[in-house]
């Protein structure tokens, strides 16, 4: 939607802190409360359209990003005033600390069922996007806004679904996450910064694109450490596995600034 969202991590943040809460106050299993991060993933997008971003979009683009850093930086400083800046993780739930071995393989239940869930979340909006009315007239505004306003397409709506789209994607990830990683409110720092990287490596506008670029990531990530293992190098530990990840970024945007999938202009 022409707007790069800084905060779009605070977003994950906060869906990892509703899990925690709700697993820590009410012994609510983590992923049975998933839809409550879900939810308020998806008011969070439409809240910040309406109240700050549709704003934003009339202005230029260095004070869109720079009013999404802000919202950023509100986010994660309201978060350290709410919950200090402790790491916070859950501990009690169906799946948690519980492992599946299958021969030589160990798997852990709740990184295996955030995976299946992953996948099926990517599915719905994987066939939201492409093969509905309303998903169309978000790809629709997407691509130009002021054509799309001339069809007859409430672009500010499509707008404001596609933001509610983003929020509830990204709440049901941090909903996911925080079965196995910790919650802190500089968390979505490090994970936004992937976002970024997979969105670019895919293709802006590219659903699938982004889908691909995030298992490249993923392997990228698991291979080096392992590698490095195996040679017996300390230079390719786990902390060089981020450097990987942005050295194919960048030689993705230099051979094809488009993106594996994204729209050519």
């Amino acid at each position: 939607m022409d707007i790069v969202n800084f905060a779009h991590g605070e977003f994950l943040m906060l869906g990892m802190y509703t899990i925690y809460w709700i697993n820590k106050l009410f012994g609510i299993d983590p992923l049975l409360a998933l839809p409550a991060s879900t939810l308020l993933g998806a008011l969070l997008g439409v809240a910040s359209y309406y109240w700050f971003i549709k704003y934003l979009l009339r202005g230029p683009a260095i004070a869109q990003l720079f009013g999404t850093f802000g919202l950023m930086l509100f986010l994660q400083y309201t978060a350290m005033f709410l919950f200090s800046a402790d790491y916070r993780m859950i501990d009690k739930g169906l799946l948690v600390g519980k492992s599946l071995s299958v021969g030589p393989f160990v798997f852990d239940w709740t990184k295996l069922a955030s995976g299946i869930l992953s996948l099926i979340a990517f599915a719905i909006v994987y066939y939201f996007i492409n093969k509905t009315k309303t998903g169309k007239a978000i790809q629709a505004t997407a691509l130009n806004k002021e054509a799309a306003s001339y069809m007859g397409i409430k672009t500010e709506r499509m707008n404001a679904i596609a933001w509610a789209i983003g929020g509830a994607t990204v709440g049901t990830a941090g909903g996911l996450l925080v079965n196995f990683y910790y919650a802190y409110p500089m968390v979505g720092i490090l994970f936004v910064m992937i976002a970024f990287a997979c969105v670019a490596l895919g293709g802006f506008g590219s659903i699938k694109g982004v889908f691909f670029a995030g298992l490249l990531i993923g392997i990228l990530e698991m291979t080096f450490p392992v590698f490095g293992q195996i040679i017996g190098s300390d230079f390719l530990g786990p902390h060089f596995k981020f450097t990987v990840v942005y050295l194919a970024y960048f030689i993705i945007v230099v051979v094809r600034p488009q993106g594996l999938f994204g729209w050519k202009n």
